[in-house]
């Protein structure tokens, strides 16, 4: 089964049980300041899973566009990526355990409408309950009745603690157990494991997850389950390159349909197998992020994306990518992605320049280092300098011990983890005050500093011009940060503009509305959305003002807002400054707040 078939074939299954196909939404998450990426499919739809309508349904199904770094380093062995697409289907207070556990085991092993799995080399583990939550003995027994009924013999059912079983976004919002469904590879495995056997299995992948269904009932706050969710919520799926993988009898990712085009670029750039993975990979996820809006940098997003194409650099033989092979890539993504993610086509020259560029840069960093590494290479070499050429030059510790070797000496490698490990800390705690009490927590001041974003971003084009448009958001407790399109430092006269008309508008104290429209006629009345098609055919909208007619300000998005802006107090620009190449960045506060 290519690729391409089990992506209409998952769609089609769960359409026919009145699910809409929702798109992906964007690498960046919008107004979550907790996270850099989106690195699950249930984080863009939060706001419905804690109880608001979604425009679509209660059903829904879509492929997430995710990016997750914190494996990086295992990328390279058979089933670590850093970009994947997480397909999943969802009930907003519809159906549960048993509707969900019923339809996965269905679309795993159905011959006509699923994915023709052996019924017989599945397994599940379901959640063996703890201080938050009980044992999940519902899924348990659905699945045994299941099994029963479809002749498959053996103890199959594993209860495994929150580790394995729980899923959180983080220490808040909503959550709760799972069910994960295993496959055995091999086909040799007994039927009937012991819990110790099955984990040994796992360890030594003969059997790979394939499906996951989670049960969001539970809300928790600072990691602690503090009530229920008002409705309960299925969250179900798989990462596509994993279940290709399967299904097309691979032992590892880089060898299905979704990599043969690009390993084969690969391997002109690099004669070891890891490396090639690593080039096929970092490739990917440079693409879609690019594609999404970043550009390589020193901080936040920037610093990840930079990051991986220096190791995907790093990786080739000779510590080079020229363009016409970027160019070569780049075809291929529009090629195979294209039609699925149209903004891959429309950003290609950019895609294209940016990768080029950064490569470039690599290479002459690459250069000045190794001057540095020559001056320090007349003995073994230590874990403060090794972290020197890799947070001056660019230097991965890997080309260090690999030049190291060539000349007979050692790196303190333990040393140089410790030095990373506490610049990781350090970068870390400045993450977390910088987005304490961020918007995925839905505080009170959260909301309002969301509600301001609406009004800067409407203030803007008035003074800046209709060119203006937002290229993402950050607020935490404290601010307001917010990107947007333009080529010129704005001047003191048009911050102070920018100022006037918003205060202006919190002293009419006007009203916060929602509708809900076709996207159709929400862009025939002008409301403003930069972040992609989100929510199919019907789409939510927030005006300011008293009439949709007349408002302020009209944006797609999912909420929440406050209800007047007169509670908004006194806003102030404390800084605007450059983002890169045509964004500009403006740091904002209320103060007076009511």
């Amino acid at each position: 089964m290519t690729s391409s078939e089990v992506r209409k074939r998952f769609l089609q299954f769960f359409r026919e049980r009145e699910h809409t196909i929702i798109p992906s939404a964007s690498l960046v998450p919008e107004n979550d300041p907790t996270v850099l990426f989106n690195t699950a499919g249930m984080q863009p739809l939060v706001p419905y899973l804690l109880g608001e309508k979604h425009p679509a349904g209660k059903r829904l199904v879509n492929f997430q566009k995710c990016v997750r770094t914190n494996d990086i380093d295992d990328v390279g062995d058979n089933t670590h990526l850093t970009f994947f697409e997480m397909m999943g289907n969802w009930s907003l207070g519809d159906y549960f355990k048993k509707e969900a556990i019923g339809w996965s085991f269905e679309l795993l092993t159905d011959k006509k409408e699923g994915f023709s799995l052996d019924p017989r080399r599945l397994y599940v583990t379901c959640f063996e309950g703890d201080k938050n939550a009980p044992r999940d003995l519902e899924s348990a027994d659905i699945w045994r009745k299941i099994f029963k009924k479809n002749g498959v013999a053996g103890e199959r059912v594993y209860f495994m603690p929150a580790e394995k079983n729980w899923w959180q976004p983080g220490p808040d919002g909503p959550c709760g157990p799972d069910t994960e469904m295993f496959y055995d590879l091999t086909g040799s495995l007994d039927k009937s494991m012991t819990k110790e056997q099955f984990l040994k299995a796992e360890k030594d992948q003969k059997i790979v997850e394939i499906w996951n269904d989670v049960f969001m009932e539970f809300i928790k706050k600072d990691d602690k389950v503090i009530s229920k969710l008002k409705k309960k919520n299925v969250d179900t799926g798989s990462g596509f390159e994993r279940v290709c993988t399967v299904l097309q009898g691979k032992s590892n990712v880089f060898d299905t349909d979704i990599f043969a085009p690009i390993m084969a670029v690969s391997k002109t750039l690099a004669s070891d197998l890891k490396r090639q993975r690593i080039i096929s990979d970092h490739i990917r996820t440079t693409v879609f992020l690019i594609s999404d809006g970043v550009s390589p940098a020193n901080t936040d997003r920037g610093y990840v994306l930079r990051r991986i194409i220096r190791r995907m650099v790093f990786a080739t033989d000779t510590k080079k990518l020229d363009r016409k092979t970027i160019e070569n890539f780049v075809d291929l993504f529009v090629r195979d992605y294209g039609l699925t993610y149209n903004n891959i086509l429309e950003q290609k020259i950019r895609i294209i320049d940016e990768i080029s560029k950064e490569a470039d840069k690599f290479a002459n960093a690459l250069d000045h280092g190794m001057k540095e590494f020559e001056k320090i290479a007349k003995k073994d070499i230590s874990g403060s300098e090794a972290f020197t050429l890799f947070s001056s030059y660019g230097f991965p510790i890997d080309l260090t011990v690999e030049l190291a070797l060539a000349k007979g000496l050692k790196v303190d490698k333990k040393d140089f983890d410790s030095e990373f490990k506490k610049h990781q800390d350090l970068s870390r705690a400045g993450a977390e005050q910088k987005f304490k009490g961020g918007l995925g927590d839905t505080s009170e001041i959260s909301v309002k500093y969301h509600t301001a974003t609406h009004l800067l971003h409407q203030a803007l084009r008035k003074v800046l011009g209709n060119h203006v448009s937002q290229k993402g958001s950050n607020i935490t407790s404290e601010r307001l940060r917010f990107d947007f399109t333009h080529m010129a430092k704005m001047t003191d006269e048009e911050k102070k503009m920018v100022e006037d008309i918003i205060n202006a508008k919190i002293k009419a104290k006007l009203p916060v509305h929602r509708v809900e429209l076709s996207k159709a006629e929400a862009e025939k009345i002008g409301a403003l959305h930069f972040f992609g098609d989100k929510y199919g055919d019907i789409v939510s909208i927030y005006y300011i003002g008293n009439s949709l007619d007349k408002a302020f300000s009209k944006e797609f998005c999912g909420g929440p807002h406050v209800e007047n802006i007169g509670t908004l107090g006194t806003f102030k620009i404390q800084k605007e400054e450059a983002v890169s190449a045509g964004v500009r960045r403006i740091k904002a506060i209320l103060t007076n707040l009511s």
